[in-house]
């Protein structure tokens, strides 16, 4: 299930948010959450297992793993012990991981490693296919900041099952993010109540993440899935595809944070912000600090500080921040053009240490931006193409400084006024207008901010039951 589905807007959420509803007049607090929680996690299985039983069976089974794990280490003073209890639940965790999302990407490679050694092509040691779980590596990298802040003591051990699952399968960020940490909802699950004001809030974030997603995201995905599969579109039309498709990674991802930080105000979580306008950013550093929060504080935190950061010298810190871009890019997808994504960006964070940085600092802000959003939207052709010769093509097609190839695109497409009007509309809120608006007119007029979301939710409800082009993408990693 999607938040972007006919089932989600008009049956799962009415039904949800009347239920959660109800459970909120109970008086006596420790029973009300305990039935909001419960209510909340009965949604949040249902929502899950729309997918496949199978794969919340998984989730289950992950969760009842690391509960134990947990219960071992909350159990336990002994060092080794803990340490036994800490590798064995995360160890669990990146094994399920790697079974399930690169064990396909690791024997294929196997194969031709096999059958360039043997000088047999068609080698193979017929693996069967396995099903990618929706959203695995959003909880399990979840479940994993658990274990690791529970060993460190930097939060209690959650004793009650219920509990710990809900904090895994809570539903509005269990699927594509933003990665939660135990922190952020500990407090939260013993003790909540939600302000009206919360509640409208959360609603209104809802509604405009719903907006973005239907409206800005999937109008610039069209045009962006169009030119990527055309065999020959000129180098203007390849660069307008690759911007397309970085408005459309941006808004159909911040939308569905969005969505999630929104509904889980709704419910009395406080959730992280996830972006922060990245293509106003000066550097690549920039713009790490401001895309996916959650997954860059995640790898910050997990992977880079334990390395040693960059306190050993330049030469390990170099190492640590490639080992990081390379687990970055293998997180979102199991494919050699992912990887060397992750590494361009590595690459030019190095070159940003190495003095480029400095050099940034000093010249206009503009020229600054301009390096950065030309250096990610490079990037994302890694990242959008299907194969790594597809993205060398297509980079080749960019900086071929021809107009021979679609002679009339737009014709081809189907141009109209509102995909022009929308495209504009993406372009215009990639950059902190909104918020400057807020600040200067923000609470001054509350009707008419949620009569103004209302309307825009409400057509946005038209768009989606009227089109056929409604994809998640982040829903693949």
């Amino acid at each position: 299930m999607v938040f972007s589905s006919s089932v989600f807007i008009f049956v799962f959420l009415p039904a949800l948010l009347a239920a959660y509803k109800l459970a909120g007049l109970v008086r006596a607090e420790a029973v009300r959450v305990k039935l909001q929680n419960s209510i909340l996690l009965l949604a949040s299985m249902i929502f899950y297992g729309w997918g496949g039983v199978r794969y919340l069976l998984l989730a289950l089974a992950l969760v009842a793993v690391n509960w134990l794990c947990g219960l071992w280490l909350g159990s336990s003073s002994v060092a080794a012990r803990r340490k036994a209890a800490l590798f064995f639940g995360v160890g669990t965790d990146l094994l399920v991981l790697l079974i399930f999302k690169y064990a396909g990407f690791l024997i294929a490679n196997a194969e031709r490693l096999a059958g360039a050694l043997t000088g047999n092509e068609a080698f193979s040691f017929h693996a069967p296919l396995i099903p990618l779980p929706i959203g695995i590596s959003f909880f399990t990298f979840q479940i994993i900041s658990y274990l690791v802040d529970l060993y460190y003591g930097r939060i209690s051990v959650q004793r009650n099952p219920l509990r710990l699952a809900l904090y895994v399968l809570m539903f509005p960020q269990l699927i594509a993010g933003p990665i939660v940490r135990y922190t952020a909802v500990e407090a939260a699950l013993d003790h909540r109540t939600v302000s009206a004001e919360q509640e409208s809030r959360g609603l209104r974030r809802f509604m405009m993440g719903f907006a973005k997603k239907i409206l800005l995201a999937n109008n610039a995905g069209s045009f962006a899935d169009f030119i990527f599969a055309a065999e020959n579109p000129n180098f203007l039309f390849a660069w307008l595809g690759v911007i397309c498709y970085a408005l459309q990674i941006y808004m159909d991802f911040s939308a569905y944070s969005d969505m999630a930080i929104g509904l889980g105000q709704v419910f009395g979580f406080e959730f992280g912000e996830n972006f922060n306008y990245p293509y106003i950013s000066r550097s690549v550093r920039e713009f790490w600090r401001r895309w996916h929060i959650s997954l860059s504080s995640w790898f910050r935190d997990y992977v880079y500080i334990p390395l040693g950061g960059s306190r050993r010298g330049t030469a390990r810190t170099y190492r640590n921040l490639l080992i990081v871009f390379f687990l970055t890019g293998f997180w979102h997808g199991a494919a050699w053009n992912f990887v060397i994504w992750g590494l361009y960006h590595g690459f030019f964070l190095i070159l940003e240490r190495m003095g480029l940085g400095r050099l940034l600092e000093k010249l206009p802000a503009a020229a600054g931006r301009l390096y950065t959003l030309l250096t990610v939207l490079i990037g994302w052709v890694f990242f959008r193409a299907e194969t790594l010769p597809a993205a060398l093509r297509y980079l080749g097609t960019m900086f071929h400084f021809s107009l021979s190839g679609i002679s009339d695109p737009f014709t081809l497409f189907r141009i109209t006024y509102a995909f022009l009007f929308f495209l504009a509309a993406a372009l215009i809120l990639s950059v902190p207008i909104f918020p400057a608006l807020r600040r200067r007119f923000g609470g001054r007029h509350p009707f008419l901010e949620n009569a103004g979301c209302l309307l825009l939710f409400g057509i946005s409800v038209c768009f989606m039951t009227g089109a056929d082009y409604n994809p998640f993408i982040y829903f693949r990693f």
